[in-house]
């Protein structure tokens, strides 16, 4: 197996590098205190290909490989975590309308979404259905050319700011089975938005519930045929698993590079604390943990290229151990800034914040273990 990157990989990896360092990593601090959602900063990241990534080219796509998306994620998360969380969201909505729509909803919704002209988000999640996804509630009915659509989604990424919700309603029966996916536009009659939601991190980007009364969707919105939702949903989040997963190890490794430049310069008893050999063994350890998740990530992706049958295991499998390791990582990070660490003068504190949504979204790390040991059963 090679794990040597394309040329062609590096120069994808070198410009969301630059971007990271020149236009998100200045900002992210203020961006977090004000819980300012950079969209013009955004839009420059769409103009460079990364707001879909995974989209094909007719519909101004990147065309490019989950792989080539995990490196982009990772190398934009070390610039602010939570844009480039959103960014995953995005293009996570973005692909399931271009793998799943049909060719008139995709010319229709994919241009301004290749652009960031407008923005997208997914709606699964419910007050009441979590990690029970299938259990969820929102109900859509009929009515001629139209869906009504009755219900409310909670915690969307994006909520009352982005122009398209992919959303998943019940549409048959109780169970997955019955789910259908629909693309709900901003302004529809009977959608309607909650507060904004106050958060222990992600602040660049808002968060809010969707109420559904009496709201009337097109039938030309639904993505595949009623019954069909769950599917989609779950196919939607294999990836969404590798990008948060790429974002955690990116965030993780700008926590270990602070570490390792504080420990170098902070003096304790005569010397750097750096060269304690207790020091060195935690950024050792930081290291290895980050190298692992790096490669378990990228292989999932492979996997996800190559349609490879374990894929949706190996992508629970990254998504778990990644966001684990990263949050602790982050959290020693914080350890070897001691009380500096605390503060907000210092980027550490708002990795770990951060990080610490992404073991619960996209699946629990609870549920990815229930994911393994399902699919395992298969092999």
């Amino acid at each position: 197996m090679n794990f040597e990157p394309t040329e062609e990989q590096r120069a994808i990896e070198d410009t969301a590098r630059r971007f990271a360092r020149d236009k998100l990593a200045p900002f992210a601090a203020d961006w977090d205190a004000e819980e300012h959602f950079p969209l013009e900063t955004l839009r420059q990241a769409a103009a460079l290909g990364f707001a879909a990534i995974c989209v094909r080219a007719d519909v101004g796509g990147s065309e490019l490989s989950r792989l080539d998306a995990s490196i982009v994620f990772e190398e934009l998360a070390a610039g602010c975590t939570s844009t480039a969380a959103y960014l995953s969201i995005h293009n996570m909505a973005s692909l399931m309308i271009d793998r799943f729509g049909s060719e008139a909803q995709r010319h229709r919704f994919l241009p301004p979404l290749a652009s960031m002209e407008k923005l997208a988000s997914y709606c699964l999640t419910e007050p009441d259905s979590g990690s029970d996804a299938a259990s969820l509630k929102s109900r859509a009915v009929r009515e001629g050319d139209h869906y009504l659509l009755n219900g409310s989604k909670a915690f969307i990424s994006g909520g009352g700011v982005s122009d398209l919700y992919v959303v998943m309603v019940r549409t048959g029966i109780d169970g997955p089975k019955g789910i259908t996916a629909l693309v709900v536009e901003k302004g529809s009659e009977g959608l309607y938005f909650g507060r904004k939601e106050k958060k222990l991190g992600w602040n660049a980007q808002p968060t809010a519930s969707l109420v559904f009364h009496d709201c009337r969707v097109p039938v030309a919105n639904r993505l595949g045929e009623e019954g069909e939702g769950f599917r989609i949903a779950m196919q939607g989040l294999d990836g969404g698993r590798i990008n948060i997963g790429a974002c955690s190890v990116g965030t993780a490794r700008a926590a270990l590079e602070e570490a390792q430049a504080y420990v170098a310069e902070r003096k304790q008893f005569g010397k750097p604390i750096g060269e304690f050999q207790a020091t060195e063994f935690k950024l050792a350890d930081m290291a290895t943990k980050l190298e692992a998740a790096r490669l378990m990530i990228r292989g999932a992706a492979a996997a996800l290229d190559r349609c490879d049958p374990r894929a949706t295991m190996l992508c629970a499998m990254a998504k778990r151990f990644a966001t684990d390791a990263a949050y602790e990582i982050a959290d020693d990070a914080l350890q070897l800034h001691g009380g500096y660490g605390y503060l907000k003068d210092f980027p550490v504190e708002r990795h770990l914040r951060d990080l610490r949504v992404h073991r619960i979204l996209e699946g629990t790390n609870e549920i990815m273990r229930s994911i393994i040991a399902r699919e395992m059963k298969k092999l």
